[in-house]
């Protein structure tokens, strides 16, 4: 029965180290993927090479699968798995500040550790900025508290939010992955053919 460490199978302190073995692996298959570039990283923005997009999608549609039937064959109990709490405007303020980042230094927090793991400089100095910015909001966080606590919806699923059938919402979500795949493909080689084939 699953969540593992909330039926006790684990102590805390060997959670931390399955932990970081998780994200050893994590790191491990971004590099092998080409996700320790920042070139392949950037591409994604100047729509190029949608590799990044249809791998994280993949990912999320292979973990959103994943828990739904472990859920409905009894083996995971969803109601025990941690939610992150919704904070709706600073959290869209979150993302656009870390898609910046991203366009900016060609990396995001985890691809730039994998890619400082394998000893390339420019993200050992963007995991500087990334932690003096970390640094930054925790000193300025009194000024921003209020803001931070903004628009709170708790810990709420769409589902659970619109009302909806988590089959439905499921189902939706293949599909927009389905459709991002297909219009993802048929961007990249329309840019290809207007490149002269050359990427």
């Amino acid at each position: 029965m699953a969540p593992l460490f909330k039926y006790g199978l684990f102590s805390a302190d060997t959670s931390l180290v399955v932990a970081f073995i998780i994200g050893i692996g994590f790191g491990f298959f971004l590099e092998r993927a080409g996700f320790g570039s920042a070139r392949k990283l950037v591409s994604q923005f100047y729509l190029d090479d949608m590799a990044v997009f249809k791998v994280m999608f993949t990912a999320i549609v292979t973990a959103m699968l994943g828990v739904t039937y472990l859920t409905w064959m009894g083996v995971l109990d969803l109601s025990l798995v941690y939610l992150v709490p919704t904070y709706l405007a600073p959290q869209v303020v979150g993302g656009l500040v870390l898609g910046a980042g991203f366009v900016i230094g060609g990396y995001c927090p985890g691809t730039a550790l994998a890619a400082t793991a394998t000893g390339r400089i420019d993200a050992l100095v963007y995991g500087f900025g990334l932690y003096a910015g970390t640094l930054a909001f925790a000193e300025a966080y009194p000024l921003v508290k209020s803001f931070h606590g903004m628009t709170s919806l708790g810990q709420v699923t769409i589902p659970q939010y619109f009302n909806l059938p988590y089959g439905l919402v499921v189902f939706a979500v293949v599909l927009m992955a389905v459709g991002g795949f297909w219009g993802a493909g048929w961007v990249e080689k329309k840019l290809a053919a207007s490149n002269g084939g050359s990427r």
